[in-house]
C-alpha cells in the first residue's frame, strides 16, 4: 500500500502544485479587470465571470503594445514618454533602474543568463551552479586585482533569489549546459540532473 501511496503523490503532487500556480497568476491576471469600465467585463456582458480572461487581456495589451511601440511613431511615443519619466525626481531613478535590468534580462542583445557555470561555493570544497552575467565594471574593476567575472548564484528551490559574486576566472568553469536545463537542476535541488 504504501508502494501505490508513493506512486500517487509523485503523480499528483506535480499536478497539484502546477494547477495551483497556474490558478495563482491567472486569478492575479483576472485582477486587471477591474481597470475594465463595469459595462465591458463579462460579469454585466455575459451575466457570469470567465475565468482566464484577465490573462487573455494582459497577454493581448502586453502584444499590441510591442506591436505599435515597434515602428517609427511607437518608438517616438516612447522616447517622448521616456523625457518625461526622467524629469520625475523619485521615479526617474526608480523607472532607470528598472528598465536597465529589463532591458538586460530581455534583450535578445544581453548577456545576463547567457551561461551556466560552476563555482566553489559557499567555501572551496564545495561547488554550486551559477550564471554569468559579465564582468565587473565601474570603479570596481579598479579595486579588484586580475581577471574577474560576474556571476549569479541563484537559492534553491526559488532562483529569484540569490547571491551576486565577482570571482577569479580561473575558478569559473563553464558548463556544457543550457541555462534552462540549469535551472531545472536548481528548482529540483538537484533531483532532476541534466541529461
Amino acid at each position: 500500500m504504501r508502494k501505490y501511496f508513493l506512486t500517487g503523490l509523485l503523480i499528483l503532487v506535480p499536478l497539484a502544485i502546477t494547477a495551483w500556480v497556474l490558478s495563482m497568476i491567472i486569478g492575479t491576471l483576472d485582477q486587471s479587470l477591474l481597470f475594465v469600465p463595469e459595462r465591458w467585463q463579462p460579469r454585466t456582458l455575459f451575466g457570469f465571470d470567465i475565468p482566464g480572461i484577465g490573462a487573455i487581456l494582459t497577454l493581448a495589451i502586453v502584444f499590441l503594445t510591442g506591436l505599435l511601440t515597434n515602428n517609427l511613431v511607437g518608438k517616438y511615443i516612447v522616447r517622448l514618454g521616456e523625457r518625461l519619466l526622467k524629469r520625475i525626481p523619485v521615479v526617474s531613478s526608480l523607472y532607470g533602474s528598472v528598465k536597465q535590468v529589463s532591458d538586460t534580462l530581455f534583450s535578445s542583445s544581453g548577456n545576463a543568463f547567457r551561461q551556466a557555470v560552476l563555482i566553489p561555493y559557499p567555501h572551496a570544497d564545495s561547488y554550486t551552479i551559477a550564471f554569468l552575467t559579465g564582468v565587473p565594471g565601474g570603479d570596481v574593476k579598479n579595486h579588484l586585482v586580475g581577471d574577474y567575472l560576474s556571476v549569479y548564484v541563484p537559492t534553491t528551490p526559488n532562483p529569484t533569489s540569490g547571491f551576486f559574486l565577482m570571482m577569479e576566472r580561473s575558478k569559473v568553469v563553464e558548463l556544457d549546459m543550457t541555462v534552462d536545463a540549469a535551472l531545472k537542476y536548481i528548482v529540483s535541488m538537484g533531483v532532476v540532473a541534466p541529461e
